[in-house]
């Protein structure tokens, strides 16, 4: 009897023995037809991506496939670095609406393309794929945020290129090196739910952005936003110092209706600088007057305790996982870490992903393009 998701990964260097592997493995289980399939190799197999595309394609028969290739990727509660690297997964979702997006260069500016003329009234989330070097995803987010509010995007950029056309992208039976792939999943048959998880933790105590400058923050709480800093740090423990001294980041409260804010409510940019004679602070983001904000610190055990706690007590028949490439052993001591954390938590549930040169998931009902993240879309039956 065939299950609704599966999910397949071989470290095969033969790149048809690989595929082989993953979509027998994934047929077995699933069988033909799955309404998504997801494939996702390392930058070995990149050249001959195409070929990988139409055999899954001839041996599985999705109605949608979708694919790209990447640093690193998972299977189950393997994270394949550095190696060469198949995984494949397939899930029986319900409706999709696939789409390849690109960007035309026209006299008034630059043109999306691809955009379906309608977009699925059951709609539960969008999953795109991109290249970094060729899609602006930030302006796509603030477009679609503008069109659809409240439509989270899930997914994660390309990383196996180092440059433009360095990346190979896959719908059905095409391969592209530019723009972004997707599809619609609709919530006809699974709930879909997404998780977003960034790896910090916050530091002292929520404060008012009271003076900015589109990303420069001059005052928090009607002091300079240098000496909030300093004043913070002053406070904190020995160990919270190194930290900071490691890297600072701000975290900017999305929905400010909330009477408490915890993880999940803010978006997490990095502070890239300070100005000594203003005591401003230049955050990675615009931050306006009036938001909430909270200093924030990143470390692997800051990570690993966000994505534990944001996954404990999730349930998922099935899950795409879209993690940084600056996460896996350049962040943890062990390898496989979100991977095998997902797996434990989620029991097992079918998973695959890759990682990313930037993720794309939900803060507060608004998609962003993050990095340092582990992005998560759970699929759940009904």
């Amino acid at each position: 009897m065939s299950t609704a998701f599966a999910a397949a990964l071989s470290q095969h260097p033969v790149l048809a023995d690989a595929v082989g592997e993953v979509a027998g493995q994934v047929l077995e289980a699933v069988g033909e037809r799955p309404d998504l399939a997801c494939l996702f190799v390392t930058p070995p197999h990149a050249g001959a991506m195409e070929g990988a595309a139409a055999a899954v394609g001839a041996l599985l028969h999705p109605t949608t496939l979708l694919g790209c290739t990447a640093e690193s990727v998972v299977g189950g509660r393997r994270e394949v670095e550095q190696e060469p690297g198949v995984t494949l997964w397939a899930g029986r979702v319900g409706p999709t609406a696939p789409f390849h997006l690109t960007v035309e260069r026209a006299p008034d500016g630059a043109v999306l393309t691809g955009w379906p003329a309608t977009v699925p009234d059951d709609a539960a989330a969008v999953l795109v794929l991109a290249d970094p070097f060729s899609f602006p995803a930030d302006a796509f987010l603030a477009r679609l945020g503008e069109d659809h509010p409240g439509l989270p995007v899930v997914g994660g950029l390309a990383s196996a290129g180092r440059g433009p056309g360095g990346n190979r992208l896959v719908l059905d039976g095409r391969t592209v090196t530019e723009g972004a792939v997707g599809t619609f999943l609709t919530g006809a048959e699974v709930d879909v739910a997404t998780v977003v998880s960034q790896g910090c933790r916050p530091i002292g105590q929520p404060l008012v952005a009271t003076r900015t400058e589109g990303n420069v923050v001059y005052e928090l709480a009607g002091r300079p936003a240098l000496d909030r800093l300093q004043e913070m740090a002053a406070a904190a423990s020995a160990e919270e110092r190194g930290l900071l001294q490691q890297g600072l980041h701000l975290g900017i409260v999305i929905d400010e209706h909330k009477a408490d804010f915890e993880r999940g409510d803010f978006l997490v940019r990095s502070v890239l600088g300070a100005h000594r004679e203003s005591g401003a602070l230049v955050a990675g983001d615009e931050v306006d007057v009036g938001a909430t904000v909270q200093f924030h610190v990143r470390d692997a055990a800051s990570a690993d305790e966000d994505l534990r706690s944001l996954v404990a007590g999730r349930r998922a028949d099935g899950a795409l996982l879209f993690t940084c490439n600056g996460r896996g052993t350049r962040l943890f001591s062990v390898p496989d870490h979100d991977a095998s954390v997902l797996d434990d938590a989620l029991d097992r549930a079918p998973l695959a992903g890759m990682s990313c040169a930037g993720e794309l998931g939900p803060v507060g009902h608004r998609n962003f393009l993050h990095g340092f993240t582990a992005s998560v879309v759970l699929f759940r039956r009904r």
